[in-house]
């Protein structure tokens, strides 16, 4: 690969991973709800999870999916579904309690594996590999699919780790049951406007 080539996958994936999308807003309402300790296993689930999905898309599962057209209305389905059920989670997240101070009642974060298989079901993460195979790995060849794996993988870490710790931030704001709710309705709110793409086009086609 190329300087030039490396360059722009190193841009794309900068841009990529930062821009708001379903993983983003989830980490950062769990910096929020949660706090930033709490949270690491699902920012390495995101990430580690993330790359692997990038491998697979690149060493054949692309074609795999061409093959079979009917997948990627299959898929949409569950990705909605799936995101509409956490947008709901989100926003009937375990609040604070007045009398409890700084400490959050039930509920807990994604674990890593949990995370991990988000990304399946998750369109940004797919437009993301989809997108990086094709333009940076066109010959889909073992050595160009781990260079763009080993980008996104090195990149989209401290791109979600900025989210969470934003969350992080939020959280000395949000000590009041009141602010909580707010903060995790606004976030659900936006996690089902990030169904917009899979709802008014064809993303995996």
């Amino acid at each position: 690969m190329t300087y030039e080539l490396l360059s722009g996958l190193t841009l794309f994936a900068l841009v990529s991973s930062i821009t708001p999308g379903p993983n983003n807003l989830m980490l950062m309402a769990s910096g929020a709800n949660f706090g930033l300790r709490r949270t690491v296993p699902h920012m390495l689930g995101v990430s580690l999870g993330f790359t692997f999905m990038v491998l697979l898309v690149g060493i054949g599962l692309a074609q795999l999916f061409n093959s079979y057209p009917q997948s990627y209305s299959m898929l949409k389905v569950v990705s909605v579904c799936y995101l509409l059920y956490l947008s709901w989670k989100i926003a009937t997240a375990a609040q604070l309690e007045a009398s409890s101070g700084d400490s959050r009642q039930g509920g807990r974060p994604f674990s890593f594996i949990q995370a991990a298989l988000f990304q399946w079901v998750n369109p940004k993460a797919w437009t993301m590999a989809l997108t990086a195979i094709s333009i940076y790995s066109p010959a889909q060849n073992l050595a160009s699919v781990a260079i763009v794996a080993a980008v996104f993988g090195s990149v989209n870490l401290p791109c979600i780790g900025f989210w969470t710790t934003l969350g992080r931030q939020a959280r000395g704001l949000l000590n009041s049951s009141r602010r909580l709710r707010i903060f995790n309705i606004i976030m659900a709110l936006l996690l089902v406007s990030s169904l917009y793409p899979v709802l008014s086009t064809d993303l995996f086609g």
